[in-house]
């Protein structure tokens, strides 16, 4: 960091586990990704190049090798996988992984109709690739998912192999865990909490407000995803109580009072 500042809590260092962000790029030049890369590599874990994005970007490997050049791991959107999937194209799928060195890949059913066996095996075929993110959740605003079939679905998944389940939320932040107004459902998120553990999981919040609510309630090394690139910097400022939203929320009492 540029300066010294006490009472700054703790952030995990990288390669981190636990408190990671994870981004999602939506067809960013090869050009643009060096710049963001060049301010916010630090406080990036995770690049997501966003559902089918990476089938149309031009220049597609140049782009990898540049997330590569920071160390940097990226794997394709769920939508994606998803694409591949109902084609019948699964060994394609993993092919054009290898191909592009893409060692994670997220296992999603948001736009798609299988059983949760079916997910759970594919999530099994793919640990033997690479490193395995799990989607739980639906794209359909009108599906909603009672509390205990996500406590469920996160726990099976995870015991399939995945290495983190993520909370869908689309990249606007209005299914899911989330209202249509963007208002997170409170309820469903601290019931989860009681079961599955908050290490693992990762909680897409695209949104300020949702950004601080996960802070709030789980502090400053939460998971989150779905995060733009211009808001990386922000969302690390509001981590460490650098920014009005969370300024107080780390400071010991008898300074803030």
């Amino acid at each position: 960091m540029n300066f010294n500042l006490t009472q700054i809590p703790e952030r995990h260092s990288k390669p981190r586990a636990h408190g990671i962000t994870m981004v999602m790029d939506k067809g960013m030049s090869t050009q643009e990704a060096q710049n963001f890369l060049s301010v916010a590599h630090p406080h990036v874990d995770i690049v997501k190049l966003g559902f089918g994005t990476s089938f149309v970007t031009p220049n597609l490997k140049e782009k990898i090798e540049v997330y590569k050049s920071y160390n940097m791991p990226i794997y394709f959107g769920g939508t994606l996988f998803e694409a591949f999937l109902i084609r019948d194209q699964f060994d394609d799928y993993i092919a054009i992984c290898k191909e592009f060195g893409v060692s994670y890949m997220e296992v999603s059913d948001g736009s798609i109709n299988i059983t949760h066996s079916e997910k759970c095996g594919y999530i099994e075929k793919l640990t033997k690739h690479g490193i395995v993110l799990s989607e739980v959740g639906s794209k359909d605003a009108a599906h909603i998912i009672p509390p205990y079939k996500w406590i469920e679905l996160m726990r099976s998944e995870l015991n399939a192999g995945s290495s983190y389940v993520i909370a869908e939320a689309r990249e606007a932040g209005n299914v899911g865990i989330y209202r249509g107004s963007g208002e997170v459902r409170e309820g469903l998120v601290q019931e989860i909490l009681t079961q599955i553990p908050e290490e693992k999981i990762i909680w897409e919040a695209p949104q300020k407000p949702q950004q601080l609510y996960f802070i709030e309630l789980v502090g400053c090394n939460v998971n989150l995803g779905n995060i733009a690139p211009g808001e990386v910097l922000p969302l690390e400022t509001m981590r460490i109580g650098l920014r009005g939203d969370t300024f107080f929320l780390f400071l010991d009492k008898q300074v803030s009072s």
